[in-house]
């Protein structure tokens, strides 16, 4: 065994390389911390974050209530679909692509990017004959309260 790696009381530990370590103190802590803070503060957080505008969907014996949701044009928005059963249902919209299948009594919210004005439908696929709806996007403020 080289005599150079057996640890002796009272002399510094030697490193990789046989560089001396020394473990941080206080300061570095301190420094790392002020860089980390700093770094922080400089990163953006959009305005509003996490108060996106809420719309509520319910899911009951195939059909969705109400069948038209108003959401304003050009804002990022989030619909809650609720089943409230009886059995699954899907919460599907082919053209926005997004969906969601839902257990009853499960509540899951579906975030959309903001959208042009128009009209674009969405459906249940355990019932499509009867589970359908539309989403109203409107330029004008006339979307329905959340």
């Amino acid at each position: 065994m080289a005599a150079s790696r057996i640890f002796r009381p009272g002399l510094p530990r030697l490193g990789a390389g046989g560089c001396r370590r020394q473990a941080p103190d206080a300061a570095h802590w301190t420094l790392r911390a002020a860089a980390i803070a700093l770094i922080a503060a400089l990163v953006p957080i959009p305005a509003g974050a996490g108060e996106l505008p809420t719309f509520h969907i319910e899911a009951k014996a195939g059909r969705f209530h109400p069948e038209r949701v108003t959401v304003p044009a050009g804002v990022r928005f989030k619909i809650v679909v609720t089943n409230r059963g009886p059995g699954p249902e899907e919460f599907e919209s082919i053209e926005l692509k997004k969906e969601t299948v839902l257990a009853p009594g499960v509540s899951r919210a579906v975030v959309f990017a903001p959208l042009k004005p128009g009209v674009y439908r969405f459906f249940g696929e355990f019932h499509p004959e009867t589970a359908q709806g539309e989403i109203v996007v409107v330029d004008d403020g006339a979307a329905s309260s959340p």
